[in-house]
Order: structure tokens, then C-alpha cells, then sequence
């Protein structure tokens, strides 16, 4: 008997049945822990796993604006650190909802949560020399956390085109450089609360692959 509840306690695992909503943070960011070597998307430098339902709406060099149906996520990698191995500690903002340092390896980052206007959280994540940055509801923290961890865990870097874009001074530096090692503050522009530009037809389902 006991065989038999542990085989259906695995199949209700793999099968992604978990409701996403019913985790704590802390549990959704465990999921750095995990290896990922999955990859689906291949950009000039670094390649990285785009989680099912997420489009990519627009793309420069090392810039992404990614949509699921209902959020935007702002994808920034940093070649440059990467390429220097430039190295940050991250102290606790204690104004946050939510505020904690990521480490995992060699790799390391923050995540933190803040309440903007509207009843809108701006969710923060910096990992891996990346930062994605998105605006969504209370409801859609926990959906905006794992996809965000699926993106950044997942991005490879190839170390002979970066060095060869920044020795033929490809990277250009002309616009206003965003530092990943920052958090937002309040009177940042670099991210805004805005009106959906589309209306899905239906909600999309989390990849249920992030849980496993």
C-alpha cells in the first residue's frame, strides 16, 4: 500500500500539479538551486531557455523584452561584469515586501519585491550577470518569480564572442547603460507601470516544467 501512495505521490510531482500560487517564495526560489541546461533561444554572446507561453516582443543586443500574455518582462544582460567576473554582495532592503540575496555556486544575485503605485509590484530578480525586471499584480508574483528563475539559471554565455564584441568596440555605450547590479529605486524610469498593448484570449498555464 504504502508502495502504491508513494508511486502516485511521484506521478502527482512530475506531472506539475503543484499550484504555484501555494508556494512561498523562499520555496520558488530554491528552484536556482537546480541544474538547468536547457536552451531554446540564441542571441549574439549567450543563448538562454524561454519558459513555454513567453514571446519575445522585442530584441537588441543584449536587451529583451519578453511577454507571457498578461506581463512584460525586461531582460537585461550584462556582457561586460560577465566578461570581468565583476563580483557584488547584495545587502537586504528591509523597506522590501520581499528582499534576500541568491547564491549558488559560482553564481549569485538578489531578488527583491516592492509595492509601486496601483496596487503593482515591481519584482526584481539579478542572477547570472542578468537582471529581468517586471510589473504585475499580487496574484501574478509568484508566476513572475518562476519564470523569471527559468530565464536567468538558464542563460550560457560564449566567452569568444563576447571578448571579440567587446575588442571590435561592437557594444555601444552611446545610450544610458543600465547597471544589474542596482535595484530600482523609486523615481527610476527604466521600468513603468503601462496598460496591456494586448488581450490574450486565454490565460496562459506556468511551465510546469519550472517545478520539477
Amino acid at each position: 500500500m504504502k508502495k502504491v501512495l508513494l508511486i502516485i505521490g511521484l506521478i502527482f510531482l512530475i506531472t506539475g500539479c503543484t499550484n504555484v500560487n501555494d508556494l512561498t517564495y523562499e520555496e520558488i526560489i530554491q528552484n536556482f538551486g537546480t541544474n538547468s541546461s536547457r536552451t531554446n533561444t540564441y542571441r549574439t554572446g549567450y543563448r538562454y531557455y524561454l519558459p513555454r507561453g513567453m514571446q519575445v516582443n522585442d530584441s537588441t543586443l543584449f536587451n529583451e523584452i519578453l511577454e507571457d500574455g498578461k506581463n512584460t518582462y525586461y531582460l537585461y544582460v550584462d556582457a561586460v561584469s560577465y566578461l570581468n567576473q565583476v563580483e557584488y554582495e547584495y545587502e537586504v532592503n528591509q523597506d522590501s515586501l520581499y528582499s534576500t540575496a541568491i547564491s549558488n555556486e559560482d553564481k549569485f544575485g538578489y531578488v527583491e519585491i516592492n509595492l509601486r503605485e496601483n496596487d503593482k509590484y515591481l519584482v526584481e530578480i539579478m542572477y547570472n550577470y542578468a537582471k529581468i525586471e517586471v510589473i504585475v499584480d499580487e496574484a501574478s508574483i509568484n508566476e513572475a518569480l518562476l519564470s523569471a528563475i527559468s530565464i536567468l539559471k538558464s542563460i550560457v554565455y560564449n566567452n569568444n564572442v563576447i571578448t571579440n564584441l567587446l575588442e571590435d568596440n561592437v557594444l555601444n555605450f552611446a545610450e544610458e547603460e543600465f547597471d544589474i547590479f542596482d535595484n530600482v529605486n523609486s523615481d527610476s524610469n527604466s521600468i513603468q507601470v503601462e496598460e496591456d498593448e494586448f488581450n490574450p484570449t486565454e490565460e496562459e498555464i506556468p511551465d510546469i516544467d519550472l517545478l520539477n
